[in-house]
């Protein structure tokens, strides 16, 4: 990994457009294999989708308490999870002991009925809120096509000719998750963090910002470059899975947010997995594996144990 000042520009025209992306391949492997961030533009994402999603975000995080709280986040990790109960604890980045400073709705695939062998299946819970669910279906049917197209440009990026990958993301794990960071005091505690420094666990995270800022993302030899917003594009992000599909070609690089602006801040990532049953290992073509294989539903609930109430084993 080197060190870098910037995050890379990548415009997904080609992909999106159906022309060739030789070029655009390319890129993608020095951006994600330099630096593991960068912004997307050219994603044919409507903005109206974004607006709307935001809104719906604003208008949630503006309800009362006890109405939030109505549906607060479940074992299927469903709902609404509150101000100060999540906590990165399994982070080596940093000694972390405060939650982190932010609230957030978390929309996971909607599934008819939880399915007993399947880890995380279910509906969602969804507030009573005209036009809120209708905004999170369309934002997250939009974001998972881009996911998928983006997740075929990974391939090729790492020179990987097959392609089987690509089914498991037919019926992803996907996570969409509305957060609001309240404004943070200048004279905060220096370990207190709108989210603590973390790499993502997944494959591939889709991040829209509002214009506040907060995130910023770590070099290698420890500084903390800022992510500032952009309008016309989404920041996107390889996580821990996507790095070990690549047998280490793709980085997963650590990211924080500091909200010291005085403004609440409104952000709207978007995770997009394989389905959890599949089993992580590196990629035909790849070169000698340097990863064990893992099983993504066994990861993913040491994770969410540990870092979540709902989750621990004692919760209701």
């Amino acid at each position: 990994m080197t060190d870098f000042s910037e995050i890379p520009v990548l415009d997904l025209s080609p992909l999106i457009k159906g022309h060739d992306t030789t070029d655009l391949a390319r890129a993608f492997a020095k951006a994600y294999g330099e630096t593991g961030f960068a912004y997307v533009t050219g994603h044919g994402i409507d903005p109206a989708l974004r607006a709307a999603v935001f809104d719906a975000s604003k208008r949630f995080h503006a309800l009362p308490d006890a109405a939030k709280q109505a549906i607060a986040v479940n074992k299927t990790h469903r709902g609404y999870i509150a101000i100060n109960t999540s906590t990165d604890v399994t982070s080596d980045l940093a000694e972390v002991t405060r939650p982190n400073q932010s609230a957030s709705f978390m929309a996971m695939r909607e599934d008819a009925v939880a399915d007993p062998n399947v880890y995380l299946s279910g509906p969602n819970q969804w507030p009573d809120l005209p036009g809120f669910r209708a905004a999170c279906d369309a934002y997250t049917a939009a974001l998972s096509d881009l996911g998928r197209n983006l997740m075929g440009l990974a391939l090729q990026a790492i020179g990987t000719t097959d392609r089987a990958i690509l089914d498991a993301f037919q019926t992803p794990t996907t996570w969409l998750r509305l957060l609001h960071y309240p404004p943070q005091s200048p004279q905060a505690p220096e370990d207190l963090y709108g989210s603590a420094p973390h790499k993502d666990f997944g494959c591939l995270t889709l991040l829209a910002q509002d214009d506040v800022g907060g995130l910023q993302v770590q070099t290698p030899s420890g500084d903390w470059v800022d992510a500032p917003p952009r309008p016309d594009a989404f920041i996107v992000n390889v996580g821990d899975m996507l790095h070990r599909m690549s047998n280490g070609r793709l980085l997963s690089t650590p990211h924080r947010v500091v909200n010291t602006s005085g403004r609440e801040r409104y952000s709207v990532p978007f995770f997009f997995d394989p389905h959890v049953s599949t089993t992580i290992t590196p990629l035909p073509g790849t070169g000698t594996p340097r990863f064990d294989p893992l099983s993504f539903d066994t990861f993913l609930r040491g994770e969410l144990e540990a870092s979540y109430d709902a989750h621990k084993t004692n919760a209701p």
